[in-house]
């Protein structure tokens, strides 16, 4: 996760560089339910309004989670399919919140209601995350259902009004990236506090839908209006939060952006970008699925490397004899291609590796949606290089700046 505003913030107001943060655990993202009443082109789960067997019983969560709060996880995420559909997701998150961890909640907002939000904002929690793809029709369009968008914004108004800090993620295709604008105006309009842009992961229906991903320049145009937004409100005192996602290739092209318009802070902001230290899949955050099974992050649920009701999660994680685990936890990796010889690995650290392994085979290949030149990143001519078609964007004919 790179997040934008802290970086815009250095840019009014530097503070010295420090020490390379290290968390005592990672991140957990728990997928507590696959279940869903949305079907989303880009799902990662590929979840559907079914049961699915073998999910994990309450008891058997709590036991996970003293294990995680033992091994020194500071955050967890809930979420699901939509983690609203599990019976008992107020007494986890009550146990959660009881053990001491950072708690949010994942979303699609469509259950957020006037019968279920005092139970919400009684729980406490840290975070909610609502995803939205688009104003009105062009969500319902990506959510496979009519009144979804009006549905989810609904909750979000409710959360916002309960005092829950809630946020907007939004995922970038070439069917809905002319929506963004309408969605950052959205933001200001509801006073809504976060605001998650993540590019296309090749992972699930993503992964079926990656023909959809935002071409380059697009992606580029997106980036540039994204920063200026979030440097207009850190300028202005503002503490709205912008955060990008699984496209570390942000962080570089952030610089560049210094590079042009603040050229005096280049050096300390590269510093900035050095210590935060792009990709840590597998690293500093986890992903637990429905049934139990542990993956480096959300986007690889192809990939088990283990199970908690077998293995603690604490044991799974620091089990390096996985060849996957080894690679992701070494440092510097060991990348190929244009991400193994560009000059800001040290800010990016290789970029997304599912990307690379749903595309070629190999996740220590180059990631194919980096969307910086080869002069940009100081390929030299000889150097070797990722052969693919690329994926062209299906014709939108709604109308948008990005068109």
């Amino acid at each position: 996760m790179f997040r934008l505003s802290q970086f815009m913030h250095e840019i009014v107001r530097p503070t010295p560089p420090g020490p390379t943060r290290k968390p005592p655990g990672p991140v957990v993202i728990w997928n507590l339910i696959r279940r869903c009443n949305l079907k989303c082109k880009h799902c990662y789960s590929i979840s559907g309004n079914v049961d699915f067997p073998g999910e994990l019983s309450r008891d058997k969560v709590f036991e996970v989670m003293r294990d995680l709060k033992d091994f020194g996880v500071p955050v967890l995420i809930l979420s699901g399919g939509e983690p609203l559909l599990r019976p008992d997701i107020f007494e986890i998150s009550a146990y959660a919140k009881q053990l001491g961890f950072y708690v949010g909640l994942s979303s699609n907002g469509t259950l957020i209601n006037k019968h279920c939000i005092d139970k919400i904002a009684s729980i406490g929690y840290d975070y909610l995350g609502v995803s939205l793809d688009g104003i009105g029709p062009v969500n319902d369009e990506f959510r496979g259902a009519s009144g979804a968008f009006k549905e989810a914004l609904n909750g979000i108004r409710l959360a916002r009004d309960a005092g829950i800090k809630a946020g907007l993620r939004f995922t970038a295709t070439m069917d809905n990236i002319h929506q963004l604008p309408l969605m950052l105006q959205l933001m200001k309009d509801e006073k809504i506090e976060k605001f998650y842009l993540s590019h296309l992961s090749y992972a699930g229906r993503g992964n079926k839908n990656r023909q959809d991903d935002a071409e380059l320049e697009f992606t580029r145009k997106m980036m540039d209006d994204l920063f200026q937004i979030a440097y207009e409100d850190a300028k202005a005192g503002g503490n709205r939060e912008f955060v990008t996602g699984n496209n570390d290739a942000d962080g570089v092209y952030l610089l560049f952006w210094v590079r042009k318009h603040f050229p005096e802070m280049e050096d300390h902001i590269r510093s900035k970008l050095v210590q935060w230290g792009g990709n840590a899949t597998g690293v500093n955050v986890a992903n637990i699925d429905n049934l139990g099974e542990v993956h480096p992050d959300t986007m690889w649920w192809h990939y088990k490397l283990g199970n908690v009701k077998d293995r603690k999660f604490s044991e799974i994680w620091t089990d390096t004899s996985d060849p996957i685990m080894a690679g992701l936890k070494q440092v510097p990796r060991k990348i190929s291609g244009r991400c193994g010889a560009c000059n800001y690995f040290d800010i990016c650290g290789g970029n997304t590796r599912v990307r690379a392994m749903q595309l070629t085979g190999d996740p220590w290949a180059e990631d194919p949606a980096c969307y910086l030149s080869d002069e940009e990143i100081g390929l030299a001519e000889n150097a070797p290089r990722l052969q693919v078609t690329p994926f062209r964007g299906r014709k939108n004919d709604d109308p948008g700046v990005y068109r």
